[in-house]
């Protein structure tokens, strides 16, 4: 089946992926951002579905929410029919107003995988009408309105095109150490009754798998293939296939099973979800400067018409990559030293930090932390801050913090622990302890950590003597905040959002957002 993060990608607009935005620079966020992914409607094609997707700098609720949807430009050429059942109306010929029939809920990174997309409205279908002919074009002006005077607006391009079936290549499994190479077919065929005039390979491959290939049709963020572009036609019923090189990295975590993904796409789908890559300024990935990606001997042609794929589930391949050998992870615990008079509020840096020689990643499509994180607070403490990660355990003094789902080797992981000494006790000591008990949907924290002596770190507050808490903290009123774990990655957090590093599609608010995720 279609792996899940693919079809969340291609089928909502990329929405959401997570990115690692540390490399671009900021832009000022809007309090409110929407995208409507521009759309290439086929002629007899069953109805594309949209949905408006609104991203917030800080997580909020919009109440009586409606969204307009003005396709004048369009009009007699193409409809706009609600999809979810929500109440609409026809003002006029060309618009659409619907009403949403609940709160729509925005967070800074919508939730992946789990079916339930909240920074979204409810869905709208797109067709063709019978007066529409190949090569028509419009816009989609979709804008919303919510209590408070909360609105905003994007304008969607749609167009008339050729409708073509692409379908992947079979699956393939194969074994590697980390560090090993080796080669997996990239396979397409041509599944339609229509000539296919160029397409795109988009990649979901794991953290682990890299390449040093540098093809100039295709883009790389470092060492991870994101895309590659191809102008061969694929005839009725052929295939073509190109062989790609590849090799597992050497902290790659051993043994396990190590996935990737290429799911085809017309030159004007993929155009679609990739055109807001400009307007927001998102981070790009890198074209290579050697050689063409080549696949079979086709003839080159000009492109006819605007195509779209009609019949999407079958349009991806896949292979298995068994990293054999053992190689494994220590996660070593950060305390904190800090001194303070009677009321004053000192910040804890505390948090683990990745001492190899594995990267843990435990990217999931329901977004489960790779471990957990204790920090029990020292007595004569009480905490005025907290990080947006970690929640206080009932009936105790203790906060569990679920950590980020990729962790590097050589990489810290921190939050910042914001604490008034109510009550100056000497050598106030508490505790951090990664890898903590979680009773979590995946299962909970890593249990395979290769060195747990270090898994426990202390905090202590006015320390008797010197030493003793395996990190450091600041006794000033300043600085601090409330801080997801971090840890220094500027590449990809997940293989859900490679595309992202090309097209930034749908993710205003990551490529928007002041300053970082992300932190060294």
């Amino acid at each position: 089946m279609l792996k899940q993060s693919l079809r969340w990608l291609t089928g909502l607009g990329a929405a959401g992926a997570l990115v690692a935005a540390s490399a671009t620079p900021a832009v000022a966020a809007a309090t409110i951002e929407p995208y409507f992914q521009d759309s290439t409607l086929a002629v007899g094609a069953t109805p594309t579905t949209r949905a408006l997707f609104l991203y917030a700098d800080e997580p909020s609720v919009l109440t009586d929410v409606s969204v307009r949807y003005d396709y004048r430009s369009l009009a007699n050429k193409i409809s706009v029919v609600p999809a979810d059942g929500q109440e609409c109306t026809a003002p006029e010929a060309g618009v659409l107003v619907c009403e949403e029939p609940e709160d729509v809920v925005l967070h800074e990174l919508p939730p992946i995988g789990s079916g339930t997309y909240r920074n979204v409205t409810k869905q709208v279908r797109l067709g063709l009408t019978e007066d529409a002919q190949l090569g028509d074009s419009g816009d989609i002006a979709v804008s919303f309105q919510a209590a408070g005077g909360r609105s905003g607006g994007y304008t969607s391009h749609v167009r008339v095109g050729e409708g073509v079936d692409l379908a992947g290549g079979p699956f393939t499994t194969l074994s590697a150490k980390p560090g090993g190479k080796f080669t997996v077919p990239l396979a397409v065929a041509n599944a339609g009754d229509k000539v296919v005039n160029g397409f795109v390979a988009v990649f979901d491959l794991s953290y682990s798998i890299r390449t040093k290939d540098r093809f100039s049709n295709c883009r790389y963020a470092d060492d991870h293939l994101v895309s590659c572009q191809f102008d061969e036609d694929i005839p009725v019923g052929t295939g073509l296939v190109a062989m790609l090189n590849l090799e597992l990295a050497k902290d790659t975590y051993a043994p396990t099973n190590q996935s990737g993904y290429a799911q085809f796409m017309t030159t004007a789908d993929f155009e679609d979800l990739t055109r807001v890559q400009a307007a927001v300024g998102a981070r790009a990935a890198t074209a290579g400067s050697g050689p063409k990606l080549t696949l079979t001997e086709a003839p080159g042609r000009m492109r006819k018409a605007d195509q779209t794929d009609v019949v999407p589930g079958n349009d991806y391949t896949g292979w298995t990559i068994k990293a054999t050998g053992t190689n494994g992870t220590d996660l070593a615990a950060i305390g904190a030293t800090l001194k303070g008079t009677a009321g004053a509020v000192v910040t804890a840096t505390v948090g683990f930090r990745n001492n190899g020689p594995a990267t843990l990643d435990k990217t999931n499509g329901d977004f489960e932390a790779a471990t957990h994180t204790a920090v029990e607070l020292p007595p004569g403490t009480s905490a005025v801050e907290v990080p947006d990660s970690c929640q206080l355990r009932q009936g105790t003094r203790t906060y569990q913090c679920a950590s980020e789902m990729l962790l590097v080797a050589g990489q810290s992981y921190t939050v910042k622990f914001r604490l008034r000494v109510d009550k100056v006790i000497p050598n106030a000591r508490g505790a951090v302890r990664v890898n903590a008990p979680c009773e979590c949907p995946a299962g909970g924290s890593f249990q395979d950590d290769i060195k747990p002596a270090n898994d426990k770190a202390t905090i202590v507050v006015n320390a008797a003597q010197s030493g003793g808490g395996q990190g450091d903290g600041d006794g000033g009123g300043g600085g601090g905040g409330s801080l997801p774990i971090t840890g220094a990655h500027t590449i990809l957090i997940a293989g859900i959002g490679v595309l992202l590093l090309v097209t930034g599609a749908g993710c205003y608010l990551l490529a928007r957002r002041q300053g970082s995720r992300f932190a060294a």
